[in-house]
C-alpha cells in the first residue's frame, strides 16, 4: 500500500468534511491560526470513553460553562462534579478527572504536559487518551487508535485476526499511516471516517475517500472480526426508597472505590447472584414498589427489587442521610438510581 497516498487522500477528505464538534478546532480554524485548548481536548476525550458523541455534547457544554478551564475544575467540589457527571456512567472517570485537574492546576502555568509519556503519568489517562491529547492538542506525532480507527484499519488492510488479539497489529498499521505533518488532524480524520462512512453496519464504501486503497472488498461489514463475548452474569439486589414525613429522602453516597463510586443513590442491599437477605437502612414498614428495575453494567446485568417506606421525622437510619425535598434532583443520580426513583414513584410502569 502507498501509506503516504492514503494519508493524503484522508486529509483532503477531512478538510472538506470534518465534523463540527464543540471541543474541536476544525481545519478552517486551524488555517486561520486557532489552536486547540488542551483542557477541552482532554475533557472531551475522558467523556468520550465508552460513550458516544451524541451523549457527550450536552455534558461537555455544561461542564465547560461551569468550569471553563482546568483551574476552575480543580477547585470544584467533588459532589458537584459527580452530580454533573450523572448519567455518563463509568464514575471512576469522574473521580480521576478531578484528580488529574488538581495535579495539572498545580503545574507551572497550569499547563498540560505535551508528550504521551508525560500525559500517561496523570490519573485516568491511558495509552489511547495520552496519544489523543498529545496529537490533537499539541500536534505530536502520536498514533491514536480508538474503536472507529480500529474498524477503519481492519478493513483497509483486511485484517482477519479477531479483536482483541489483533489490536497490536492494528496499532502498528495505524502508525504507518500517521504523518509527521498535522498528526492531530489525521487522528480526527480517521475518527470521523469511522463515525460517518466506515460505520459498523452498512458502511458507505461507494463514497469512501480510501476506497481505492481498501482491501476489504465485499467483506467490509464483517470486519473487524471479534472474538465471542462471554455471557454476562446477572446479579440481584434490593433498593430502598425511604421518604421522611417532611418529604426528605433517605440517600446514601457510595464508597469512593468500586462501582458507581462516590455517587449519591438509594441505600441498597448487596448485589449478588442470588437475591440477598433483606437489609433495610432504617426500621420501618417497607413495601414492595412492584415490578423490577433492570440495568446492564459492563460486566453484569443487575435486577433490583424496589421497596418504599414512610419514615418518621425523628428516624435515625443505620446508614445514609436525609436530603431535603427541595434539594433533591433526580438528574444528579446515576442512571440505575434514576430508574429506581421512577419505579418507586410509578410502580406499574415498565422500565
Amino acid at each position: 500500500m502507498h501509506d503516504a497516498a492514503i494519508s493524503a487522500a484522508l486529509m483532503t477528505w477531512y478538510d472538506r468534511n470534518a465534523r463540527d464538534l464543540p471541543w474541536r478546532i476544525g481545519p478552517a480554524q486551524r488555517r486561520a491560526g486557532a489552536r486547540p485548548d488542551p483542557y477541552r481536548v482532554w475533557l472531551s476525550e475522558i467523556m468520550l470513553q465508552q460513550t458516544t458523541v451524541a451523549a457527550v455534547r450536552g455534558y461537555f457544554t455544561r461542564f465547560t460553562g461551569r468550569w471553563p478551564d482546568v483551574t476552575a475544575l480543580a477547585r470544584a467540589e467533588d459532589s458537584d462534579v459527580m452530580a454533573e457527571w450523572a448519567g455518563l456512567g463509568y464514575y471512576a472517570r469522574a473521580r480521576n478527572l478531578l484528580k488529574c485537574a488538581r495535579i495539572v492546576a498545580g503545574l507551572p502555568g497550569a499547563r498540560f504536559p505535551q508528550t504521551s509519556g508525560e500525559l500517561l503519568a496523570l490519573p485516568g489517562i491511558g495509552p489511547y487518551t495520552a496519544a489523543a491529547v498529545a496529537a490533537i492538542a499539541f500536534d505530536a506525532p502520536a498514533t491514536v487508535v480508538d474503536g472507529n480507527v480500529e474498524r477503519v484499519i481492519a478493513r483497509l488492510f483486511a485484517v482477519q485476526t479477531p479483536l482483541p488479539k489483533s489490536r497490536p497489529d492494528l496499532v502498528s498499521l495505524a502508525a504507518r499511516l500517521t504523518p509527521r505533518a498535522r498528526p492531530g488532524d489525521h487522528a480526527q480524520a480517521m475518527m470521523d471516517l469511522g463515525a460517518t462512512i466506515c460505520t459498523p453496519r452498512k458502511p458507505g464504501c461507494a463514497v469512501c475517500p480510501l476506497g481505492a486503497f481498501c482491501r476489504a472488498s465485499g467483506q467490509a461489514e464483517h470486519l473487524p472480526r471479534k472474538a465471542a463475548k462471554p455471557v454476562k452474569p446477572t446479579r440481584h439486589g434490593i433498593a430502598y426508597v425511604g421518604t421522611r414525613t417532611d418529604g426528605a429522602l433517605l440517600m446514601e453516597r457510595r464508597p469512593e472505590k468500586g462501582l458507581l463510586g462516590g455517587t449519591l443513590g438509594w441505600p441498597c442491599s448487596d448485589w449478588s447472584e442470588a437475591l440477598p437477605p433483606d437489609d433495610p437502612p432504617a426500621t420501618a414498614e417497607w413495601r414492595e414498589a412492584g415490578g423490577e428495575v433492570r440495568h446492564t453494567f459492563t460486566h453484569f446485568h443487575l435486577v433490583l427489587r424496589v421497596k418504599t417506606a414512610i419514615l418518621p421525622f425523628g428516624a435515625n437510619p443505620a446508614r445514609g442521610h436525609f436530603v431535603p425535598a427541595d434539594r433533591f434532583r433526580p438528574d444528579d443520580l446515576p442512571t440505575v438510581m434514576r430508574k429506581v426513583c421512577r419505579r418507586a414513584l410509578r410502580p406499574h410502569v415498565t422500565d
